[in-house]
């Protein structure tokens, strides 16, 4: 690239310190056409420094708590002692709020084409790789990345921005020069040419040199993991093996990647290339990863060459294109999932997305073993299309929520890239992206280049795919809405559920026969269109899946007989198939004292991926209570794009025991209407639910005054901003039945601070309006410690149990209070606050006090308190509480102290996965 900045750095390395002590020179050249007063720069290698910077705020949203409770000395800083221009003299320079860029006041104007060299003497304290994988790591070994200050990019305006863990840093190509001194019992493992290289005393003196880099990253190593394979291409080195590959066959695996890489895109322009562990882990082939090699389902060599291949093509790719990494970025992914998908079809075209568990007796006769492995890409993309947390393509990078930035977007661009593919034909989209590498190769480009040269090659109309598709966060639905016979020809109805126009594809066919294949232009609500009508038995739109359709399941039209799709059985929860209309059996497992273990059938519809309408059927068999139990429900979804994202109706009914021999029935019809902000990051929510819970219940002869069936209205507004360092959540709720009607509110807070001092707040208030129950009767009061639970709504292992194990069983709920106090229930009103905070670690000190007002006989406003120890082992999973002083005095010497002991388990797999689904949604 002609007028690339000169970057000289020497650096040298103090291994106690864990620090870099950097004399850097840069020589600025200015390639826009304004006169420049002032250069920024970055120093994401500063962004470490505090708990409250972008990055590390950007930790906190992600639930990584790592980098918060990390020891000051393992995050990393920046130290600089001045700027210099070239004949000695100090220049102004100031950070701004986000203290990792700043600005430098220039004593000259710098005009268009010229240049300005700066001197700046600075040093680096590298934080520990436990954040981001680069850093000094246990080992005492150094992977180095952002550790030098780097001039901002300018093209009318300064690209400087914060790191967000997006590695997304945007440079323009320059030329580097390094001088790097290090113990000599390092190695160095880097891209850039060695000019010398040399050892004098305990020191070893790197010199290194290279033309149009984006970036520089530096391994250090004591013992040296890397190996270099030579292609006729260029040089490869890295440090990724796998024990079940030879050397021999790592090195035929990579040369066929890299040639493969030259035939699709063009020749790399540099001399070797460095493909790190490190890059691949920040960037994994998701699914492979997560398995263990004892029960890897594919042949040797495939993980490693897949593996290989991504990392490899993102090096190829980013080193050379000088895309905007925030702004442009999913061109970069787009480019590299499409040749996945290509190098896959062309040396894999039989692999499986479950590899040898196709072959598998319990897996064969389901869809999953019958997808190939290129099916893995629209389906990891429509779990967020189905759960309306779908990104647009040109959502800048530090924009998207974890799974869209990792996973989604880059899978939805290569779909799309592959969509454009079949509509306009391999061949013009191939020569499309040569053209774009060859001709932006080192040169700032944008998507808006690759477009151009679209249209060169193509008569067809592709505007559609950048304005649309890229641009728009919208679905992609088509249907057959009607089909006429005319004569000896066929009028299709095809209808755009969306919005936008997209085209799409149609098929006659008959049986496994393909009779035709038609593209249509592209359509923004319906369009007629007349096929031929011999031997067509069915039409089906995107029969072969090259459009990553929400919804496949409506593009079915038969020509005889009544389904368009057949029903089909299946046994176990599976993967769609639209072929079919689809419902699975499986047995499930549960407990509760009463009934004790149940199992039975669970017929429903849903697939891994949701659908608009759930229905499920579960009758259980209770081996205690030996009865028929269980719960069914049916839920009808309708997702938005507005800030009311979900609107859901449904019916829920259950039957289970509530007390030896004794039964409950219940049948709840229901609405949500789910509320969120546009920028999908935010974990702010709002909810406002409305229900009728019906409750019927066995005749209880130990209690002749409770009233056994009972129906009550419930209207709850819900506020939820759930977040690593701040924490909030409200509930408004409102009951009204026959005989009382009352409201309630909750607030919860929790507050992280900078000490790692964690402080937990929760407060309750509730009143009856009107309450005509037995003044004797507390099954509709509020409970200090241990709802009744009239609702059924918690998940009480033993609801009825007054003592034993079951009854120390804690549902944080209403008073929230641990110790077992009397008045135990309120039938007037309610107070309570619950706190507590941290005592080392997952050891905290509680305390609960409150006021509860009871009328009637001995009623009146009571002043309840108690203390105690928290363990919390998984917060409000897995807890323990061990009350210490209350209203009953000293606890501990009460006796039957194990006893007051109070527990939360909670054991639905449903519930634990949103520990780990919450950083990635």
């Amino acid at each position: 690239m002609a007028g690339q900045h000169r970057i000289s750095i020497e650096a040298c390395l103090e291994t106690s310190e864990n620090k870099l002590n950097n004399s850097q020179e840069v020589v600025y050249t200015n390639t826009s056409e304004d006169i420049l007063t002032e250069i920024y720069f970055n120093d994401w290698a500063n962004s470490f420094a505090t708990k409250t910077t972008p990055l590390a705020r950007r930790f906190g949203e992600n639930y990584d708590s790592s980098f918060h409770f990390e020891k000051d000395e393992d995050r990393g800083r920046t130290t600089i002692f001045g700027f210099t221009n070239e004949e000695g003299q100090t220049l102004d320079w100031e950070r701004g709020e986000e203290i990792d860029f700043f600005k430098v006041q220039l004593d000259k104007p710098l005009a268009p084409g010229e240049s300005y060299t700066l001197k700046l003497l600075y040093s680096i304290k590298l934080p520990s790789d436990k954040f981001t994988r680069y850093g000094y790591t246990k080992e005492g070994n150094y992977n180095l990345r952002y550790w030098y200050i780097a001039p901002a990019v300018y093209d009318g305006k300064w690209h400087a921005y914060s790191n967000k863990n997006t590695d997304d840093l945007y440079q323009y190509p320059s030329e580097f020069k390094i001088t790097l001194t290090t113990p000599s019992n390092f190695k160095l493992t880097t891209d850039l040419r060695v000019l010398t290289q040399g050892i004098s005393g305990n020191k070893r003196i790197s010199v290194l040199h290279g033309s149009d880099r984006m970036s520089v990253d530096l391994f250090l190593e004591k013992r040296l993991n890397y190996e270099t394979v030579i292609t006729d291409k260029f040089e490869v080195i890295t440090d990724m093996k796998d024990r079940k590959v030879n050397p021999a066959l790592r090195a035929l695996t990579m040369d066929r990647i890299v040639h493969f890489l030259d035939e699709n895109l063009g020749p790399y322009p540099f001399d070797r290339m460095v493909v790190s562990e490190i890059e691949y882990r920040n960037n994994p082939v998701y699914g492979l990863n997560q398995l263990p090699d004892f029960i890897s389902p594919f042949p040797d060599g495939f993980e490693y060459d897949m593996e290989m291949l991504k990392t490899a093509t993102a090096n190829y790719l980013e080193n050379t294109l000088v895309l905007h990494p925030r702004e442009d970025y999913w061109l970069y992914g787009a480019i590299q999932i499409y040749l996945m998908k290509e190098y896959v079809n062309k040396y894999y075209p039989n692999m499986k997305i479950i590899g040898s568990l196709s072959n598998f007796w319990v897996i064969r006769w389901s869809h999953a073993s019958e997808l190939e492995f290129n099916d893995q890409y629209p389906l990891l993309y429509l779990n967020m299309a189905r759960n309306n947390l779908h990104q647009p393509l040109s959502t800048p990078k530090d924009s998207l929520t974890k799974y869209n930035k990792n996973i989604a977007n880059s899978y939805y661009g290569g779909e799309g890239l592959y969509y454009l593919a079949d509509y306009l034909g391999k061949q013009p989209l191939s020569d499309a992206l040569k053209e774009f590498y060859s001709e932006k190769l080192l040169m700032p480009a944008t998507s808006d280049d690759l477009r151009t040269i679209l249209n060169s090659k193509t008569e067809l109309p592709i505007d559609w795919f950048f304005d649309n598709y890229v641009d728009k966060r919208s679905t992609i639905d088509f249907k057959i809405t009607k089909v006429k016979k005319i004569g000896d020809s066929l009028d299709v109805f095809v209808r755009n559920r969306r919005k936008y126009p997209m085209p799409v594809s149609l098929y006659g066919i008959n049986k496994d026969s393909t009779i035709f294949k038609k593209w249509l232009p592209p359509i923004d609500s319906v369009e007629v269109v007349r096929v031929p009508s011999e031997n067509v038995k069915k039409l089906v739109l995107n029969k072969e899946a090259s459009i990553p359709e929400f919804n496949q399941r409506n593009n079915y039209k038969t020509l005889t007989g009544l389904l368009n799709r057949p029903v089909q059985f299946r046994l176990f929860q599976d993967v769609e198939d639209p072929r079919y209309n689809q419902l699975f059996f499986m047995p499930v497992f549960e407990y509760n004292l009463y009934d004790g273990f149940t199992v039975g059938p669970k017929l429903y519809n849903k697939t891994v991926l949701p659908k608009g309408i759930h229905y499920k059927l579960e009758p259980q068999y209770g081996f205690r209570s030996k009865t028929i139990v269980g719960n069914g429900s049916l839920i009808y979804t309708q997702r938005y794009n507005g800030s009311l994202y979900a609107l859901r109706f449904g019916v829920s009914g259950s039957s289970f025991s509530y007390n030896d021999g004794l039964f409950y029935r219940r049948l709840t019809p229901y609405m949500t209407m789910a509320f969120r902000q546009k920028d999908l990051r935010k974990n702010e929510k709002q909810f406002i639910n409305l229900r009728n819970v019906n409750v019927y219940r066995d005749d209880n002869p130990m209690d002749p005054d409770q009233e056994p069936n009972y129906s009550v209205v419930n209207l709850q507004y819900v506020y939820s901003n759930p977040n690593l360092i701040h924490y909030f959540r409200s509930v408004l709720d409102y009951q009204i039945s026959t005989n009382f009607s009352k409201i309630s509110a909750t607030l919860e807070y929790r507050k992280l601070f900078l000490n790692n001092r964690q402080l937990n707040l929760r407060f309750y208030a509730g009143t009856f309006l009107y309450n005509n129950t037995s003044k004797e009767d507390d099954y509709f009061s509020f409970a200090l410690d241990r709802p009744t639970d009239y609702l059924f709504d918690y998940n009480y292992y033993g609801r009825s149990e007054d003592t034993g194990l079951f009854s120390q069983q804690i549902i944080i709920a209403e008073g929230g209070f641990k110790s077992k106090l009397q008045p135990a229930f309120a039938n007037s009103w309610i107070t309570t606050v619950n706190a507590s905070t941290n005592i080392w670690k997952w050891i905290y000190a509680y305390g609960d006090a409150g006021l509860i007002h009871n009328r009637g006989i001995g009623g009146g406003t009571e002043a309840v308190f108690d203390t105690g120890v928290r363990l919390s082992l998984v917060a409000d999973y897995f807890e323990l509480y061990f009350p210490l002083y209350s209203n009953l005095g000293w606890e501990p010497g009460l006796g039957n102290y194990d006893q007051r002991i109070r527990f939360i388990v909670t054991l639905s797999p449903k519930t634990l996965l949103g520990l780990f689904t919450r950083e990635w949604y």
